[in-house]
């Protein structure tokens, strides 16, 4: 009889060879002279999954669980099983449970991983709590002050995520560089420089050692500081230096940005189209980032059978599925509506009908969705180029993909593109495209919501009165702006800054 470290070391070679049925027949053997081994059921349960089997994978793990609930590494892995099949209400109810025991939420580092994965999910108020349970444990923790303020801001609990940002920065020097200090800023409107925020900001940019990043966010923060309080000349020297270094430490690349529109552009029309599915419709928000897409999104989710699932990865992924590029075989098409129906759908649904994925640079990829989903509604939001280049360029984005909006040139660049590929959209398309004007939505939300509610095919109000927020309108990651009442005050926001930002006169305002 074998040691069972022995049956593992001998898996986990044949795995390193890529010999999966080996590996399955070795350490089913190893279960048979050592069966109540947790490491070896929770290995078969892994090689389960990379063998295709999930099935068989999630009920082992599950029954790893059900004796002992406080198993983080069969929870970890049975969340990552669950997070493949859109089960995420599932993954937050499995991960709260697993972190219900002490010596779990002692773990900082165990929890962050936790919170970590929730948090991709987009399970924010698990997280959350996760994080509220391991700081009660470990208290003087930064990092964990600092997912807490990241998880409270995009919950829209300001007030909370401020205390736990500040309790970072108090504790620890390297929160300067966990975008704490840009996430403190996005925490309220400053009504006065007096607020000690402004001190707290510069005399962050006085510390050294501060990586470029660091330094740039910080600049970001005081130029939304200068700006709320009507200091335009100060807010544009800040966003300028901000920019700058920002500029430098991204990798976006005009050339490579050029070539895949000039290949969409010259892309065949996708002549497969599926089947629509009754019970699964999604709606695409499009059009350039700060164009108002997250204000539609959130008006739209009052309605009682839409569902906003956030700014959504997968059409991204799909559309870089070599399998899914010139005329791709309707087996593949089946495949990517399946998965991104599952992922978009996810466990929480209820009787929702109508999906939104917010991501507004899908409108490089229309062609596929609309040949996946040849009901989908796609409302394209507009607004005027200036007022969405300066929003743009006072925006710290993480993404990479956001690279360009650090340069007014390549700004210009990516909305000359953006009106391109949507003009070639809308002639192939035009019955499944809505245009939404930014300056007409708040000016008139109820007009504009009630007239788009009608297109979409969603039941209104006979006053024309619109559905209240409720809990599922914002329960996806949405920053101050759009939690606070619809005005109309940034509606030619860019006059305010024409004198120190001259690049902005030489964009077309239409």
């Amino acid at each position: 009889m074998h040691d069972a470290q022995d049956w593992l070391a001998t898996s986990q070679a044949q795995l390193m060879r890529g010999d999966l049925c080996s590996a399955q027949t070795t350490l089913t053997q190893a279960l048979l002279d050592h069966p109540a081994s947790v490491e070896l059921r929770r290995a078969l349960a892994g090689v389960h999954q990379q063998a295709g089997q999930p099935a068989k994978a999630e009920a082992m793990l599950h029954e790893l669980l059900k004796e002992n609930p406080c198993d983080a590494a069969s929870a970890f892995a049975l969340v990552r099983i669950l997070k493949e099949q859109g089960r995420t209400a599932a993954s937050g109810a499995l991960m709260r449970a697993c972190f219900s025991g002490e010596s779990n939420r002692r773990d900082a580092n165990l929890a962050i991983h936790a919170i970590e994965l929730l948090d991709d999910c987009g399970r924010k108020g698990d997280a959350a709590s996760i994080a509220d349970a391991a700081i009660a444990e470990n208290p003087d923790d930064a990092r964990l002050h600092a997912y807490a303020g990241m998880l409270r801001i995009q919950l829209g609990e300001f007030e909370r995520a401020r205390r736990h940002y500040l309790r970072a920065l108090q504790q620890d020097p390297r929160a300067w560089e966990w975008h704490v200090p840009i996430g403190l800023s996005s925490t309220q409107r400053y009504t006065e420089r007096r607020h000690p925020d402004f001190v707290l900001f510069h005399d962050g940019l006085r510390r050294d050692g501060l990586s470029g990043k660091a330094r740039a966010e910080l600049h970001f923060a005081l130029g939304k500081a200068h700006d709320d309080v009507g200091d335009y000349e100060e807010a544009a020297r800040r966003f300028r230096e901000g920019n700058a270094l920002a500029r430098r430490l991204v990798r976006w690349s005009r050339k490579d940005w050029r070539r895949a529109v000039e290949a969409r552009m010259a892309a065949k029309p996708i002549l497969q189209r599926l089947d629509p599915t009754a019970a699964f419709t999604p709606v695409f928000i499009v059009g350039m980032p700060r164009s108002g897409t997250t204000l539609l999104a959130d008006l739209l989710s009052r309605f009682s059978k839409v569902r906003s699932r956030g700014e959504l990865p997968w059409a991204a992924q799909l559309a870089a599925r070599s399998a899914l590029v010139g005329s791709p075989a309707r087996t593949d098409l089946q495949a990517a509506a399946a998965m991104y129906t599952v992922l978009s759908r996810q466990d929480d649904a209820g009787d929702a009908l109508w999906f939104i994925d917010k991501q507004p640079l899908n409108f490089r990829y229309l062609d596929l969705l609309l040949a996946l989903f040849p009901h989908a509604k796609v409302i394209h939001c507009r607004r005027n180029r200036r007022d969405t280049a300066l929003s743009l360029w006072m925006q710290c984005f993480l993404e990479e993909v956001q690279g360009y909006s650090y340069d007014f040139g390549d700004i210009a660049l990516v909305m000359r593109d953006e009106h391109r590929l949507m003009a070639h959209w809308h002639t192939l398309y035009p019955e499944s495209i809505w245009r939404v004007q930014y300056e007409d939505l708040v000016a008139d939300p109820t007009g504009v919501i009630t007239e788009l509610a009608s297109w979409l095919g969603l039941s209104t109000h006979a006053d024309g009165v619109l559905p209240a927020p409720s809990a599922s309108s914002v329960s996806t990651a949405s920053l101050w702006q759009v939690r606070q009442p619809i005005h109309s005050g940034s509606v030619g926001r860019w006059q305010r800054y024409a004198s120190y930002l001259p690049e902005l006169a030489r964009i077309p305002e239409a």
